[in-house]
C-alpha cells in the first residue's frame, strides 16, 4: 500500500463492487449472453444482424444521453428500441423486453465473493460504517454480500454516476459525516477517485490493470491487494 497523502480521521468506507470486491468480468459476460440468447428466439432479431443489438445501444443514447448515467435505463430503454425496430406491438414490446432485461439480471447477480473479502468487510464494520457505492446495476441482497453494509446507493436510482459528486454527498448526508470523514475505495480513477477528489472525501485505488484510465486524479493511497485493507483496522 502506497500513501499519497495523509488521510485523516476516517468514521466510514464505502466500496465501489464491480471489480473491486470480485471480478466482473465473466459476470457481465454471461448476463450478456443470457439476454441475448433469450432475444434469439425471435426469428427477426436474428434476422437483423450480428449488430442489431450494438446499434440500438448507440440509437438509444443518443436519443437520451442521460442513460448514460444509469446503466439499468439504459438497458431496458433500448431493449424496448429494439422490438419497436422488429415491428412488434406496444404490448409485446413491454413483455419481450421487460423478460430480456430479467433474463440478464438474474444472470448479473451470479456472484460468489469470496470468504476473505466477507471476512475483511465484517472486521472493517465493526470499526467503521460500511456502505456501497456503485455505477452498476447489480442486486446486492442477490448474492452474498448481504447485510454486508448499511446501505447501497445506486447511480441513476439514488443520484448520477460517479465522478458525479452526488453519491458521494448523499452517504455523507445519510452517515451525517463530513466529506473528509468518509473512504471510498474503488479500482476506477476515472469514476472513483475523480468522483471522491471532487466530493471532498478521501479515496483508495485498487489497481487491477483491466483498464486504462484517462483521469490523472490522485488517490490518497494505492494497493494491489484488497486484503491491504486490514490494515485501516
Amino acid at each position: 500500500m502506497r500513501f499519497n497523502r495523509a488521510i485523516g480521521t476516517i468514521k466510514a468506507i464505502s466500496f465501489d463492487l464491480d471489480d473491486t470486491l470480485y471480478d466482473n468480468r465473466p459476470i457481465i459476460k454471461a448476463a450478456v449472453n443470457a439476454m441475448l440468447n433469450h432475444v434469439k428466439q425471435f426469428p427477426q432479431w436474428v434476422a437483423a444482424g450480428e449488430h442489431f443489438w450494438r446499434d440500438c445501444r448507440r440509437a438509444a443514447l443518443e436519443q437520451d444521453e442521460t442513460l448514460e448515467g444509469d446503466v439499468t435505463r439504459w438497458r431496458q430503454v433500448a431493449l424496448h428500441y429494439a422490438f419497436r425496430e422488429l415491428g412488434f406491438n406496444e404490448h409485446d414490446i413491454k413483455t419481450h423486453a421487460n423478460a430480456a432485461y430479467q433474463a440478464f439480471a438474474e444472470a448479473r447477480s451470479k456472484i460468489e465473493v469470496s470468504d476473505e473479502v466477507l471476512q475483511l468487510l465484517s472486521q472493517l464494520r465493526q470499526k467503521y460504517s460500511l456502505i456501497a457505492i456503485t455505477n452498476g446495476n447489480v442486486e446486492v441482497d442477490e448474492f452474498n454480500l448481504k447485510d454486508c453494509f448499511d446501505f447501497v446507493l445506486l447511480a441513476g436510482k439514488d443520484g448520477s454516476a460517479k465522478p458525479n459528486p452526488d453519491l458521494y454527498l448523499s452517504a455523507c448526508q445519510r452517515l451525517a459525516i463530513a466529506p473528509d470523514q468518509l473512504l471510498h475505495i474503488g479500482d476506477s480513477l476515472d469514476t472513483d477517485v475523480l468522483g471522491a477528489l471532487v466530493a471532498g472525501c478521501r479515496s483508495g485505488w485498487l489497481i487491477n490493470n483491466f483498464t486504462q484510465y484517462q483521469s490523472k486524479s490522485l488517490p490518497d493511497f494505492e494497493f494491489n491487494d484488497i486484503r491491504a485493507l486490514s490494515t485501516l483496522l
